[in-house]
């Protein structure tokens, strides 16, 4: 017990350095007086006084300081230069700006000059600066953080770098190399009217009813593309040489000599000879003239247009229509000046080879009309009967029937009505 509270007692105020010379007087006179005997000196009343006294003095004020820095009490401690810090106080680090640089090159690591630098923070643009002739670009005074930097030059693509700034850092940035623009460019080949026309005359020489007769001057596409002089003549000759033009010329050519029709040409072999070549001869011109020439002059669409829609009248009265008008190649509708024309020219041409009782301009005429009448025949043929018999044609839309038009719709819209 002396020993635990001597350094306080040394330590202590002159009282408790007073107590103790006084303890240790009394020690003395304890020693003298019970001859030494260890068990007084240690429980002797002087003793124990001493160490009372020295307890109040000494140990209490202590033992409050142990207690109080025990419990986390804030108290002030006295340090050997007599100041005192507060426990747990800390200081804030300071946040110093910083800078962040760099350099834009291209693939071949020559500088881009002009290249757009900006510098977001917190998702927003806070700054922008461009970079020199040496591709170098830099900011200044730039807050600690993550930012991002986004670089764009003319011809190149776009680039992105994201890094973290720390407080009073000079950030440089890795060379930033830019790329090649990838040029997108969106082509549209829209084919020519001549190739579309093309197109669809491949589609019209594949249509031949019952498979073999060739049908081509019928369209079954109502906005087609009007034919070229080039694709008028060719599509022509195609007809005028086809295999089944030679047969059915014969046909016609046998039944005219059973009637006896041309009957200067005489009988057998060779008369039914010249009927084939009369006959055949009036296909050609007849094809040539109304078909070819005389559209390509006129600028007409030789063709029939399939209706295919409406009532049965409607469809009757414009097949029996299209007999004597066509449509141009500016896809209106005008008088069929190639049609009748080129019968009359083909019927002209025909006094030079029929025998002399079958020439006339009254003979031209009159086969004139009955060449209109036999068009009208096969146009309502077409409308009715001929496509059921065709195969390999393209799908009508009804939406896109041909139409009547101008001042021929005017005259004949009484009797063709439109979607009847």
């Amino acid at each position: 017990m002396v020993r635990n509270y001597l350094p306080c007692l040394l330590q202590g105020s002159e009282r408790a350095t007073a107590l103790i010379t006084v303890n240790s007087t009394r020690n003395e006179s304890y020693k003298k007086s019970w001859d030494g005997s260890a068990l007084s000196r240690v429980f002797g009343p002087g003793r124990l006084l001493g160490l009372s006294l020295s307890l109040l003095v000494c140990g209490f004020p202590t033992l409050a300081r142990q207690v109080s820095v025990g419990t986390g009490v804030e108290s002030g401690v006295p340090d050997t230069l007599g100041t005192e810090t507060s426990v747990g106080e800390q200081q804030p680090e300071s946040q110093l700006s910083g800078r962040i640089g760099g350099m834009v090159v291209d693939r071949t690591g020559v500088p881009v000059a002009g290249a757009t630098v900006r510098l977001a923070r917190d998702q927003s643009v806070d700054q922008k600066a461009q970079s020199g002739d040496d591709g170098q670009f830099s900011f200044a005074d730039i807050a600690p953080g993550s930012f991002r930097l986004t670089i764009a030059a003319e011809g190149f693509a776009t680039q992105t770098f994201d890094g973290n700034l720390r407080s009073g850092e000079s950030y440089v940035v890795p060379r930033i190399v830019l790329t090649i623009a990838t040029a997108v460019t969106e082509i549209r080949v829209v084919p020519s009217q001549f190739e579309v026309a093309e197109e669809q005359i491949k589609e019209e020489e594949k249509q031949r009813p019952l498979g073999f007769i060739p049908n081509f001057y019928v369209s079954y596409v109502p906005n087609a593309a009007p034919l070229t002089s080039k694709q008028k003549f060719e599509l022509a000759g195609k007809v005028i040489v086809d295999p089944v033009t030679f047969g059915l010329t014969g046909a016609v050519a046998g039944l005219q000599q059973a009637d006896n029709e041309l009957g200067g040409y005489g009988q057998g072999a060779q008369g039914y000879a010249k009927r084939y070549g009369a006959a055949y001869a009036d296909t050609v011109t007849g094809t040539l003239i109304g078909s070819a020439i005389l559209p390509s002059l006129l600028k007409q669409d030789p063709r029939y247009f399939y209706k295919g829609t409406g009532s049965k009248r409607s469809r009757v009265l414009y097949a029996l229509a299209t007999s004597v008008i066509c449509k141009g190649d500016d896809r209106h509708w005008q008088p069929n000046y190639s049609g009748i024309l080129g019968s009359l020219a083909a019927g002209g041409i025909s006094n030079l080879y029929y025998p002399a009782h079958d020439r006339g301009a009254g003979l031209t005429f009159e086969n004139t009309l009955i060449g209109i009448g036999t068009t009208a025949a096969a146009n309502i043929l077409q409308e009715f009967v001929i496509r059921k018999l065709t195969p390999n044609i393209p799908d009508h839309d009804p939406g896109n029937a041909p139409k009547l038009s101008g001042q021929i719709s005017k005259l004949l819209g009484k009797f063709v009505h439109e979607g009847d």
